[in-house]
């Protein structure tokens, strides 16, 4: 009955427009359309680097579903309807089912709600949008369910003291529990919904949808797809907004984040003993991202983002600084080189973070590259940061190419992605204890999470990971081999392990079969990855009796992923 009347009341109203964002890391669509943008040399494309995006603003289409599956006529989508002049308009949103199974240990990111989780999780996702003049609602809720079994964690009877006090220091600097809960996990959110006022190329509102700013395809140094969306008020561009000097793309935020409120271990001993307790205010988020597409140069994109987050306790005065901390200076001496107070300054209860990037696309070549380089921590001054550049810092590189193959509409997709989140030697010179803390993480704002997952890079502090990935791909078809290497928390490993030639780092290495396909408006998606941990969680074996040697102790986890869309 509910349907039926949707579908009357989308048949009262006439034509067909849309107007809909894309929600950020959704299986498929967005990884397609930004393959598309190689591909097409007769479009003005966003950058991809301030996302959700209205991709009918940005590429001027009726319905960007059209854009990427095969072509087919308006009379396919009956619910989605609008005025002869586009100012009203109602719909369906595609329908979205994921399921997650990991058989020994939770591995893998950017899946937005989902959690780190042993076992089988499922995500369904669904719901609709509606238009009036420059008011449009998008109502897409989220709902996760997990088994969230218990699995071999960070075990203290396998360390000594000091290096369980090395791994608390960046526990006690983050908000990264290794298992959500203690028992099945379900939770509500609501997801990618918005309600907006459009201007042309801008949109004012609120969201809780997730946001992703920087070029990644596989992780992200700000914001990725990897934790559930927070709420916030957005200033924003649907699409690139045309000047003499260029396009310009960016988004204003002013957000609420929220703790997990539980120790990192599931070992209730040891955090009692060890773990210095979150607290419960929920933290104030600020932030801005700009994109720069220069008119002289077609393709390049240049970006800057920048954010602060401090509790909501310490918001005193409620001035203008006070709620648009990113507008202050970028030295912790205000005035340059000399002045200021940085002892004064670093007693403040505020983190920051701040990173540049660039994405090149060569439509001619079916090629892009991309970097994005990152900052934590304010520089004293303008000396202190061309003296020691990498400090407090983390980056990501990457590209993508398109190899045509006998068939116009097929092509072989090559892409890879380098991500070090890892301190660099220069933290050996500058801390004491010769160890500072991990890019997303703070000593006194504990990390730079929403409900204890990471919104920026999403394979955890201190870890860095190389992606490689080819696949044939048609359309939004695919089918694709990936391979990854993943060196977990090694600013810890360094940390406690540094001077023992017996210890190894934990590392995994994977292989994942993948594909996607498209049945009419259903689209499936699926992939099976192989995990080979070596030396897991950091554990040896006990000394040979005969040659005193000791090895990693090593596992393997098979994770198997499945999906499917529904186009209405």
């Amino acid at each position: 009955m509910k349907v039926k009347i949707l579908i009357a009341l989308c048949c009262l109203i006439g034509s067909h427009t849309f107007a809909q964002t894309i929600p950020v890391g959704a299986p498929v669509w967005e990884e397609a359309l930004r393959r598309q943008q190689l591909l097409d040399t007769t479009r003005t494309y966003p950058s991809f680097m301030v996302r959700p995006f209205d991709p009918q603003a940005a590429l001027d289409t009726t319905y960007y579903y059209g854009v990427l599956m095969q072509p087919v006529g308006a009379s396919k989508y009956p619910l989605h309807r609008s005025n002869a002049s586009g100012k009203i308009a109602l719909g369906l949103l595609p329908a979205e089912y994921q399921m997650q199974f990991n058989s020994k240990n939770p591995y893998g990111w950017g899946d937005r709600a989902m959690i780190p989780n042993r076992g089988f999780q499922q995500m369904l996702s669904a719901g609709f949008y509606a238009k009036l003049g420059p008011l449009s609602i998008q109502l897409r809720p989220e709902w996760v369910t997990a088994q969230n079994r218990a699995f071999d964690g960070f075990e203290s009877a396998n360390f000594s003291t000091s290096v369980i006090n090395s791994r608390f220091i960046y526990w006690n600097s983050g908000d990264n529990p290794e298992r959500i809960g203690t028992a099945a996990h379900q939770q509500f959110f609501l997801g990618q919904s918005s309600i907006r006022l459009n201007f042309g190329a801008f949109s004012l509102g609120y969201s809780t949808e997730n946001i992703a700013w920087g070029p990644g395809q596989f992780n992200g140094l700000i914001f990725s797809d990897n934790a559930p969306g927070f709420q916030h008020l957005t200033f924003n561009t649907r699409k690139p907004a045309k000047t003499f000097l260029g396009n310009f793309e960016g988004q204003l935020i002013m957000g609420r984040l929220e703790s997990s409120n539980q120790g990192p271990t599931q070992d209730e001993a040891i955090n009692n003993q060890f773990f210095r307790t979150i607290s419960d205010d929920w933290r104030y988020l600020n932030g801005i991202n700009i994109s720069y597409n220069p008119k002289w140069v077609k393709g390049l994109y240049l970006g800057l983002s920048r954010t602060f987050q401090f509790y909501s306790e310490d918001i005193i005065g409620g001035d203008w600084q006070t709620y648009f901390p990113i507008f202050e200076a970028f030295q912790k001496e205000r005035v340059g080189f000399s002045g200021g107070n940085s002892v004064e300054y670093d007693n403040q209860r505020n983190d920051q973070q701040v990173a540049v990037n660039l994405r090149w696309v060569f439509p001619k070549s079916n090629a892009e590259i991309y970097m994005e380089y990152g900052r934590r921590d304010h520089a004293l001054n303008w000396r202190d940061f061309f003296m020691s550049p990498d400090h407090a810092s983390a980056y990501l590189f990457g590209f993508q190419k398109l190899v045509p193959l006998p068939k116009s509409s097929e092509f072989l997709q090559i892409r890879a992605e380098v991500t070090r989140a890892s301190e660099t030697p220069s933290t050996i010179t500058r801390y004491i204890e010769n160890y500072g803390i991990s890019w997303n993480t703070h000593y006194q704002v504990r990390g730079f999470t929403h409900y204890g997952q990471p919104l920026g890079v999403g394979s955890g502090p201190g870890s860095n990971v190389e992606t490689v990935e080819i696949a044939w791909v048609r359309k939004i078809n695919k089918l694709g081999l990936q391979v990854q290497r993943l060196e977990n928390q090694k600013d810890f490993f360094n940390r406690a392990f540094g001077d023992d030639p017996a210890r190894r780092p934990w590392t995994d290495f994977s292989i994942n079969l993948m594909g996607s396909w498209q049945f009419d408006r259903l689209v499936m998606n699926a992939s099976m990855r192989g995990i080979q941990s070596f030396n897991y969680q950091w554990r040896m074996s006990e000394p040979n009796p005969i040659t005193n040697r000791r090895v990693g102790e090593d596992r393997f986890n098979l994770q198997f992923t499945m999906g499917a869309s529904y186009v209405f």
